[in-house]
C-alpha cells in the first residue's frame, strides 16, 4: 500500500500534466480566443480552429509529453546504471551520433523519412561503439567512453555547421536546439513511453539492485553484467527515440527523475518511473507553450527554453549533491 505522501506526489503529477496538457491545447500563436479553443477541443465550433486545436496543438503536446517522459525514463536508467544522480541521457553519446547522422542528411538535402532513417543510423553506431569500447572496465570506463564521443560528435557537428549553406543552417541550428515540428503523430511515440514505463516499473526492484551497487546485486543473484547490458540498450534506444523525433533537448532526463523522487520522497524505482515519466512530459510540455507563446509570432526551440530553466536547476543540484537521502 501506498505511503501518503508517495500517493499525493503520484496524483500531483497526474493533474500536473492533465493541466498543462489543457494549457497547450488552448494557448497558441495563432491568436485563437481560449474559449473558442476549448470548444474546438470538445469538438464543437469552426472546422479551421477544429483543425488548429486538435490537428496541431494536441498533436504537439503528445509529442512534447511523449518525447519529455522518454527522456525522463532514459535519465532514470542511466542514473541508476552508473549509480550518480547527475547521469543524463546524453552521457552514451547516442545524442551526438544522431545529430551528426541528422545533420548529414540535411546538408545532402534528404527528406525528412532519409533524416530519420541517417539520425537512427548515427544514433545506432555511437552507443553500439559505446558499449563495445566501454564495457569493459568498470562503469567509469563506459561513461568516460560515452563523453569522449558525444564530445567527437560534438566537434563533426560544428565542423558541419561551419561548411552548411546559409539555406541550410537555420534548420540546422533549430534541429540541433530542439525543436519539436519535427515530430510528426504522436502516438508511435506515447506507446514507446506506455511500453517503456510499464517495463520499467515492472523491472524497478532490479533497478533498485543495481543502483545499490554491485556486491549488493551479486548477493541478491542479479547478473550484473548482463543488467547493465539491458539497462544501457534500453536507455539507448529511449533516447533515440526522443532525439529523432525533436532533436537534443536538454535537462529534461536529468532533472526530471530528480523533481519526482523530490515530490515522492522515495528512490524506489517502481515509483520513480512512472512519476519521471509523467514529470518529465509536463516539464516538456510547459516549455513548449512557453516556447510557442513568448516571441509571438515567432517560435522558439524548445530546446532553448529547457537549457534556460535547467542551467540554474543543474547548479542547485551539484551544491545539493549528496546530502539529500531518499528512502527506498
Amino acid at each position: 500500500m501506498l505511503r501518503p505522501r508517495r500517493s499525493f506526489g503520484l496524483v500531483l503529477l497526474l493533474l500536473a500534466s492533465l493541466l498543462v496538457l489543457t494549457l497547450a491545447t488552448l494557448v497558441g500563436s495563432s491568436g485563437l480566443a481560449p474559449a473558442r479553443a476549448l470548444a474546438a477541443l470538445l469538438g464543437r465550433g469552426d472546422s479551421l480552429d477544429i483543425a488548429i486545436v486538435q490537428g496541431l496543438r494536441l498533436a504537439r503536446a503528445g509529442a512534447a509529453f511523449a518525447v519529455g517522459a522518454l527522456l525522463a525514463l532514459a535519465g532514470l536508467l542511466l542514473q541508476a546504471l552508473f549509480r550518480n544522480p547527475l547521469a543524463d541521457p546524453y552521457v552514451i553519446g547516442v545524442s551526438g551520433g544522431a545529430s551528426v547522422g541528422a545533420l548529414a542528411a540535411l546538408i545532402g538535402g534528404a527528406g525528412l523519412l532519409s533524416l530519420h532513417a541517417c539520425a537512427a543510423a548515427g544514433a545506432f553506431a555511437v552507443g553500439l561503439v559505446t558499449w563495445l569500447l566501454g564495457r569493459h572496465g568498470g562503469l567509469l570506463r563506459l561513461l568516460l567512453t560515452g563523453v569522449v564521443l558525444a564530445s567527437a560528435c560534438g566537434a563533426l557537428t560544428s565542423l558541419m555547421l561551419t561548411v552548411a549553406d546559409s539555406s541550410q543552417l537555420r534548420g540546422m541550428v533549430f534541429w540541433l536546439a530542439g525543436d519539436l515540428s519535427f515530430a510528426g503523430t504522436p502516438l508511435p511515440l506515447l506507446a514507446a513511453v506506455v511500453l517503456a514505463t510499464a517495463c520499467a516499473t515492472a523491472g524497478g526492484r532490479w533497478l533498485n539492485v543495481l543502483a545499490a551497487g554491485e556486491l549488493r546485486a551479486a548477493s541478491l543473484g542479479l547478473a550484473a553484467g548482463a543488467a547493465r547490458c539491458v539497462v544501457f540498450a534500453a536507455a539507448a534506444v529511449l533516447v533515440a527515440l526522443a532525439v529523432l523525433a525533436a532533436g537534443p533537448v536538454g535537462f529534461v532526463g536529468l532533472t526530471a527523475p530528480h523533481l519526482a523522487r523530490m515530490l515522492l520522497g522515495t528512490s524506489d524505482h517502481r515509483l520513480a518511473a512512472p512519476a519521471s515519466a509523467l514529470a518529465g512530459g509536463a516539464l516538456l510540455m510547459l516549455a513548449d507553450v512557453l516556447a510557442r507563446t513568448l516571441a509571438v509570432p515567432r517560435q522558439l526551440p524548445v530546446g532553448a527554453v529547457t537549457a534556460l530553466v535547467g542551467v540554474p536547476l543543474f547548479l542547485w543540484l551539484l551544491w545539493r549533491q549528496g546530502t539529500t537521502q531518499y528512502s527506498a
